[in-house]
């Protein structure tokens, strides 16, 4: 193994919590994350507390932007496209909280979990910007395709998985996506599609992964 700096990066796929609430265990949290030997990028959740997210200001990392909540401890903004080692990867965060009817709202649900028009319009713009190619898709819940597969017997579909099936799966050329929210670890379709919960993945030369942790 080698030793990390940060020029290395972990990436989360949403739910960092890392501004759930101005307490001082996140606040512990955010200090833990920001003295590991790597720098921490997450996409936007469905559990993130939006209002204090949305009160960080804007900063650029990467080609990308970006809410600090640390030096390197950073929320990454929706339709985003960062660039690490000639590889780029587009970001989109959001999904539908299934159980928001018992959570109260600005408190422990925000409805801008789900992404506005205008961010998916940027969203859109963007992967245009790039001829809708990129190597990497990082989201927190999946396009229709995905949802059909975990959920066969029901309806799962909402306004965010159907923007990712209809606006990026359909139309942007890619090599492997990631996503989070679903609480399994699984890929589909020779490890294109990948489920992280618990596993932690080292994105290798050649459109590989490994599992490391």
């Amino acid at each position: 193994s080698r030793e990390l700096d940060k020029e290395d990066t972990l990436i989360i796929c949403g739910d960092a919590g890392l501004t759930w609430h101005d307490s001082n265990e996140v606040k512990y949290w955010c200090d833990w994350l920001e003295d590991r030997p790597y720098t921490v990028v997450s996409v936007l959740g469905n559990h993130e507390n939006y209002d204090l997210l949305r009160a960080i200001p804007i900063t650029e990392w990467h080609g990308a932007k970006v809410r600090r909540v640390r030096p390197h401890v950073m929320y990454i903004e929706n339709g985003e496209i960062f660039t690490i080692n000639n590889q780029n990867f587009f970001c989109m965060g959001g999904a539908t909280s299934v159980d928001k009817v018992y959570r109260k709202e600005g408190k422990a649900w925000w409805p801008q979990e789900i992404p506005s028009w205008d961010e998916m319009d940027y969203a859109a713009n963007n992967l245009r910007a790039h001829n809708f190619q990129v190597n990497n898709i990082i989201t927190h819940c999946g396009p229709n395709y995905i949802v059909d597969k975990l959920f066969p017997y029901e309806n799962a579909h909402d306004d965010i998985t159907n923007v990712l099936e209809k606006f990026v799966r359909m139309t942007t050329t890619f090599n492997k996506w990631y996503m989070g929210h679903y609480h399994v670890d699984r890929c589909y379709d020779d490890q294109k599609f990948n489920i992280l919960y618990q596993d932690i993945l080292e994105i290798i030369p050649n459109d590989r992964w490994e599992i490391v942790a």
